[in-house]
Order: structure tokens, then C-alpha cells, then sequence
């Protein structure tokens, strides 16, 4: 049996736009107002106001951690006007964190910008790291007593997206197609553009200068890995697909004090590519495959891939409206992962995605949350999942 670790995170994550609601100043607000077949994020989940009773939630189950988010279109709402209001809002949301006896694990971007950024060249713009680090430079300013600071969520994702984006500009995409649910239309996700991947490289590591100078926090970033395998034979195919997708983010957090490792299932490469979730009676509502076993795959990868840079699982879970699969997913995804430990692997903390049923980048029905939201009253209600990670978290061990 695995014994507990001392000083492991045990927690749950969400993202601002996710949860907050009425993320007005933010590119995807607009987006969501445009796209055909994209539903609106709208009020979400309230958590702007809500925050407390969310934490309070999770800290009385037994979890130790709440990773959330810090938004930039709020902070920044125009370029070079910093609001001290909205800074406040989120040291707030820190300090509750604190004093409920959670360690807040805070994300500086997650997928969304401020308008101005986005209409101005977005990534793309020559001076994007820039108003990036300037953002950044800001948020510091919040972060005194918080040790774990990721600066861009899954920038593998985020390159994916604004390739998706220039072809919704261009008209080469007739409806929107969320980067989080797969299906039978769009089996396999497009190869994120790698000169995209290095600009965001840039401002990881521009990001972790200035919080290495400026707090005392732990910087890291959160890659999406999809614990990628060959069939026999395509094992070159592999590299060369995992370094498009994976590997050249890996590689920019050898530096870093972190990685966090974000694992929902696994997928074959063979002589085409990556090969399409198989659909059948196991395929969870985001079209992705049963596949508990990826976290494990998936750790092994990044600590290699890193060079043992210490590991933090920011994301895992499934997409299920029967909690007792989650339950049985996140078991078992757990027991893989403590087989990472018992191996050697430095893993520092483990965050369920999601604290919330919650917005889910155009969809509402891909429900990942140890808590469902009624999205009228907005009344929280705990699941048993929720009980179940708290249990665990209390014992340290799955």
C-alpha cells in the first residue's frame, strides 16, 4: 500500500471564464456572441461572488488545495490601465483561500485575453510578450504568501486555438469546435502551429523571471498531455507528433520549479497519426476515451521529458453525469499515479478537474465537477465524489 505523502496537495481546480460569469471584456465573450453553435457562457457559475461558498465546500470535505485562476481581461481592460479594484477581488480570493486552509494554486491565464489583445494581434502581435510580462508584473503585486503559480494553462491547447481562430477569421471553419469535446465530426484535434508555441514559450519564461523576482512562488506551467503510444512500427511517428503536440512544452519547463501535468485519457499513433477515440459505451461526453490509466503514462512522460522536474497534476478527471464512474475513474487514476511515486517520480500534489460542474469552452453538458451547480439559483450541490477525494486527501493516499 502506498504510504501518504508529506506536504501533497490534494485539491480541485477551476478556471476564471469557467466559472465566474459575465467575462464581458474577454475575447471569448465575444466569441461566444459570434460562433454559430457555440453556447454562451452567460452568468456561469457565479463564482465571482461565490467564491467563498465554493472553497468552504471543498476545505469541509478535507481537500488542502484550490487551484483558480487570476482573469487578465478584468485586471487589464484596457491596455496600460491596471485596475486596483479587480487586483483587491483576487487577493480576497487568496486570503479566503488561506484562511480555510487551502493552498491556492493560482493560474495567470487560462485560454482567455483581454479584447484589446486578442483585436490587436493577439499572440501574434510583436509586442505580445511584452503585454504579457506587463500583466504579469501587475498581478505580482497580489501573490504574497501563495507558492504555486502556474502562468499559462495548457499553451499547447491555447497555440491549437488560435489556429482555430485565424481559420474562423479566414472562413476555412464553418462552426465552432471546442479544443475540449472530440466527437464523431472531429475525431482527432489539429497539430497546434509550433512558431505559436515558441512565442508562448517566451512569455512562460519572460512570466517566470518576474515572479522568481518579484514573490516567492514556485512557477510552472500546465501542459495538456495526452499519453500518446505507438502502435508497433510507428514509434518515429510518435516523436515526431509528440513534440508538436507535447514535448517542445515540456522542454520549456526544464527550468522551472513545476509542471503541471493535465491527463484526461490516451490515444494510439499509427502510420496516419493519432488515431480517433473508439466510441462505444466507455467514450465519456467529451468524446474521449475511458482511459484512467493516461496519468500515469502521462507523468512518466513529463518527468523524462523534463529532467525530473517535480511534478504537479493540475487536471484529471472525466466528463460524466454518473458519479459513480467518476469515482471509479479518479480510483483507479490515482492508483496509477502513486505508482509514479512508489517509481521515484517527484509528484507534489494532485487537483481534480473539476471543483464545479461548470462553462466548458462552448458546451454546458460535458459535466466534470465534484459539485453541480443549478444554474438558475446557483445553489452548490456536493456529490458523492466530492465526500469520496475528501476521504482520500484525509488518509493521504488513494
Amino acid at each position: 500500500m502506498t504510504h501518504p505523502v508529506p506536504g501533497f496537495l490534494w485539491g480541485a481546480s477551476t478556471s476564471p471564464h469557467q466559472v465566474e460569469g459575465n467575462n464581458t471584456n474577454s475575447d471569448w465573450w465575444v466569441r461566444e456572441h459570434r460562433a454559430p453553435g457555440m453556447e454562451r457562457s452567460g452568468d456561469a457559475c457565479d463564482s465571482y461572488h461565490r467564491y467563498a461558498e465554493d472553497m468552504r465546500l471543498l476545505a469541509d470535505a478535507g481537500l488542502n488545495a484550490y487551484r483558480f485562476g487570476i482573469e487578465w481581461a478584468r485586471v487589464e481592460p484596457a491596455e496600460g490601465h491596471v485596475s486596483r479594484a479587480e487586483l483587491a477581488h483576487y487577493r480576497r480570493m487568496i486570503d479566503t483561500a488561506l484562511g480555510l486552509g487551502l493552498t491556492p494554486v493560482v493560474t495567470l491565464h487560462h485560454f482567455t485575453h483581454p479584447r484589446w489583445f486578442a483585436e490587436d494581434g493577439g499572440w501574434t502581435h510583436e509586442r505580445a510578450v511584452d503585454r504579457f510580462a506587463s500583466y504579469v508584473r501587475a498581478a505580482t503585486a497580489i501573490l504574497d504568501g501563495v507558492e504555486w503559480v502556474c502562468t499559462l494553462n495548457e499553451p499547447n491547447m491555447l497555440a491549437l486555438m488560435v489556429t482555430m481562430s485565424h481559420a474562423a477569421r479566414t472562413g476555412e471553419a464553418k462552426k465552432w469546435l471546442s479544443p475540449t469535446v472530440e466527437g464523431a465530426a472531429r475525431p482527432v484535434l489539429p497539430d497546434p502551429d509550433p512558431a505559436v508555441g515558441r512565442r508562448l514559450a517566451e512569455a512562460h519564461h519572460a512570466a517566470r523571471d518576474l515572479l522568481r523576482q518579484h514573490t516567492g512562488a514556485k512557477a510552472g506551467w500546465t501542459v495538456a498531455c495526452q499519453a500518446l503510444t505507438a502502435t508497433p512500427g510507428n514509434e518515429a511517428r510518435l516523436e515526431e507528433l509528440r513534440y508538436v503536440r507535447e514535448d517542445l512544452y515540456l522542454e520549456a519547463a526544464r527550468e522551472d520549479d513545476f509542471i503541471g501535468v493535465q491527463s484526461y485519457s490516451g490515444q494510439e499513433v499509427d502510420e496516419n497519426g493519432v488515431v480517433p477515440h473508439p466510441q462505444g459505451p466507455e467514450t465519456t461526453l467529451t468524446g474521449n476515451a475511458y482511459r484512467p490509466d493516461a496519468i500515469g503514462i502521462a507523468v512518466r512522460h513529463a518527468w523524462k521529458v523534463t529532467d525530473h522536474t517535480p511534478v504537479l497534476v493540475t487536471e484529471n478527471g472525466i466528463a460524466t453525469a454518473d458519479d459513480d464512474r467518476r469515482i471509479a475513474y479518479t480510483s483507479e487514476a490515482l492508483g496509477h499515479l502513486f505508482e509514479t511515486v512508489d517509481e521515484g517520480v517527484d509528484v507534489r500534489g494532485y487537483l481534480h478537474w473539476s471543483a464545479l460542474d461548470n462553462f466548458e469552452w462552448g458546451h454546458w453538458e460535458p459535466t466534470f465537477g465534484l459539485i453541480a451547480v443549478d444554474r438558475e439559483t446557483f445553489e452548490r450541490r456536493p456529490k458523492p465524489s466530492l465526500k469520496w477525494l475528501g476521504e482520500v486527501a484525509r488518509r493521504g493516499r488513494p
